[in-house]
């Protein structure tokens, strides 16, 4: 796989290798962290063979959740159920019958992740997810590999259980994954692979795209795969994966018309090796754990160059990207 030719950060920090080896298996994380206690949180990643990991805010493993064959995933706080608020986290999925998507809700005391139920989804194949809030509605944005989007209501049922109804449907031409919300702007985002970057709107209204960053360009080499937002002040950033070069774009989004900033590449430093070949992206502004404005946190290809067998994720301190930068 290339090695990035963005400018170069290091990562401060790597989560074991997922359970699966050899296989292209790691994919997709999400960062939750305590609104009350910032030193708090976890990290949870995709092994799309087996299940869900959970780490802490320094990478390392604290669970293990087996089951289904887990894609993409995200977490929105503050979802109702009878019992109060939870900390909502969806993955598409692929494993479990007549499934499109697996629920969880987080212990936000104990910090552990348990099942919740399987959603049905009509797609042919689920492949990338996002969660979204409108005012007091949740949402989830599923998409399927032949470019069909469904976005969903999510809600929690008298019996408990998870309810989901579809709110509407669209499409882009070729097979999308990577999607992220900007939930104060009402802004999807959403990767087509070989094509480049999509915004549309999250109302119910039919959905009208418009493509903001284009692939292959100067900016994104394909596969354009993971994609997500950082809060830094009053400036938002959305972060995408360029697989095909192993590097990131980064553009200032809370105008109305996005800014291109440039690229980086996470390289090796200090016995952690580079990231290449990335799937997924997260990341979240702020203090979170040791990372006083924010943290990135996305898959590596490839965490054994000798062999190529694992796979696993790389923590980025967000002032190193905004250093290579100069944000």
């Amino acid at each position: 796989m290339t090695v990035g030719v963005g400018t170069p950060v290091i990562a401060a920090a790597e989560t074991p290798s997922v359970g699966t080896k050899v296989l292209d298996a790691a994919d997709d994380p999400a960062i939750w962290v305590d609104p009350a206690d910032r030193a708090r949180g976890v990290i949870i990643g995709t092994d799309k063979k087996a299940g869900l990991y959970v780490y802490d805010l320094a990478g390392r493993q604290t669970q293990y959740v087996p089951g289904g064959l887990p894609n993409n995933v995200d977490i929105r706080e503050g979802f109702p159920t009878a019992a109060g608020a939870r900390v909502l986290v969806a993955a598409s999925d692929r494993g479990r019958r007549g499934a499109g998507a697996a629920l969880f809700l987080l212990d936000t005391a104990t910090l552990k992740l348990s099942f919740w139920g399987a959603v049905p989804v009509d797609l042919v194949e689920p492949y990338g997810l996002c969660l979204a809030r409108r005012g007091d509605t949740f949402l989830m944005i599923v998409n399927g590999t032949d470019g069909q989007v469904r976005q969903l209501q999510v809600s929690a049922g008298a019996n408990g259980r998870p309810v989901v109804k579809e709110e509407r449907r669209f499409a882009v031409p070729t097979q999308p994954e990577g999607c992220v919300v900007d939930d104060a702007r009402g802004r999807l985002y959403l990767g087509e692979e070989g094509r480049g970057v999509w915004r549309f709107d999250i109302g119910s209204v039919p959905a009208t795209g418009e493509l903001i960053a284009q692939a292959p360009s100067a900016q994104l080499a394909p596969d354009v795969e993971g994609l997500a937002l950082i809060d830094d002040g009053a400036a938002t950033y959305l972060i995408a994966s360029s697989q095909g070069d192993s590097a990131f774009a980064v553009w200032q989004v809370d105008g109305a018309i996005p800014a291109y900033k440039g690229r980086f590449s996470v390289v090796a430093n200090d016995g952690i090796d580079a990231v290449t070949g990335t799937d997924g992206v997260a990341a979240l502004g702020g203090q979170v754990g040791a990372f006083p404005q924010g943290l990135l946190v996305m898959q590596d290809d490839v965490d054994d160059g000798a062999t190529g067998a694992r796979q696993n994720f790389k923590l980025v301190d967000w002032r190193e990207v905004k250093k290579a930068l100069g944000l």
